[in-house]
Parts: C-alpha cells; sequence; structure tokens
C-alpha cells in the first residue's frame, strides 16, 4: 500500500514520536508500505511521520546514492525505535537536503558527518553501528522526523525568512509532485 506524504505544516510532523511496543499490529506490513511509499516517491529514507505515523520507525535504502557516495552502498536499514549520537569527531560539513514532506525545495544544512545509532528490527532484535559520511546524513535527518523537527529548522534565520513563501505553499498543498500528498491546510 502506499501512503501519501504528509507535508510540511502538519501538526504530525512536529510531533515527537511514541516508541514502538512489541505488540505492535502488523509492524512488518507497515515496512513493507514504507519501503513501497518510499520507493515510489523516489527517496531514500522515510519516517513513520510523513506518513501520517507519529511512531518511531525509519526506513531507508541509500543504495541509489552509492555511485556518488559509497558508505551508502548495501545501506537498507529498519529502524524501530532508534537512539541516536552524533560523533563531534569532525567539523560539521554542509550539503543540500531535500526532503519527500517538502517538495522542489532544497536547502543546504549543517551536520556532522560520524553517527552511533542503536535500533531495533522487525523482531526487535537491537542492533547497532556506526555511519559516516552521507550515509550519516540520511540517518539524522530522518531521526529528525521523529524528534518533530524538518532539515529546515537547521538552516539560518535569514534563510529561513527567504524560503517563508514556499514553505507557506507547501503546507497549503501548492506543489508539484509525482506522488500522493496529504497538506494541512487546503
Amino acid at each position: 500500500m502506499i501512503y501519501p506524504i504528509y507535508l510540511y505544516g502538519h501538526p504530525v510532523l512536529r510531533k515527537k514520536s511514541e516508541e514502538i511496543k512489541a505488540d505492535f499490529p502488523e509492524l512488518k506490513k507497515l515496512v513493507d508500505d514504507m519501503f513501497e511509499t518510499m520507493y515510489n516517491s523516489d527517496g531514500v529514507g522515510l519516517a513513520a511521520p510523513q506518513i501520517g505515523k507519529s511512531i518511531r520507525l525509519i526506513v531507508i535504502d541509500g543504495n541509489v546514492l552509492a555511485e556518488k557516495f559509497p558508505e551508502c552502498k548495501d545501506l537498507k536499514l529498519t529502524l524501530v525505535n532508534p537512539q541516536l549520537e552524533v560523533i563531534e569527531d569532525e567539523e560539521p560539513v554542509i550539503r543540500e537536503e531535500g526532503c519527500l514532506s517538502l517538495p522542489g525545495l532544497s536547502e543546504s544544512v549543517k551536520r556532522h558527518e560520524h553517527v552511533k545509532l542503536s535500533w531495533l528490527d522487525t523482531d526487535f532484535t537491537p542492533h547497532s553501528a556506526e555511519f559516516k559520511g552521507f550515509a550519516s546524513r540520511i540517518i539524522q535527518h530522518e531521526f529528525d522526523h521523529l524528534e518533530g523537527e524538518v532539515y529546515t529548522d537547521h538552516v539560518s534565520p535569514i534563510r529561513k525568512q527567504l524560503i517563508k513563501s514556499k514553505l507557506n505553499n507547501i503546507s497549503k498543498g501548492k506543489v508539484n509532485c509525482d506522488y500522493k500528498v496529504k497538506a494541512s491546510i487546503k
């Protein structure tokens, strides 16, 4: 099942997500649907709040970026209740980011390039790993959604003012994209 992507301005994108319990109904089906929704939208990551579900669940498939960012090769993850630790061993790097919930917009965002991640899989088996480079950026971007944040929260106040009308249009559903969306204001 392909879900609509909730657009910037929808309240679910600003809520801190709830942890998933082991008895969550049809978790594996939801994960399959999230991957299908993400692929249909040409995304590399999707957090549950982006489909209107305020739970701590992320799917990522960075393989399509592997040619430009080798650290994304074989980066296919399902993250249940992830916990993120940013490792500040190097200076943050500024790169362009976009988001399925903010179609047609991209901004320069400063992030650290090294994270440690702990998570559960759909069988609630614990995992832990470190990620660097663009893989780290994808994880941080999606993790922000679980915390009620979007990448534009990380741009300068001046830049936010400059994109304010674009953000307002997105929240009203005035977007041009090839996937189903759900706006907060009609």
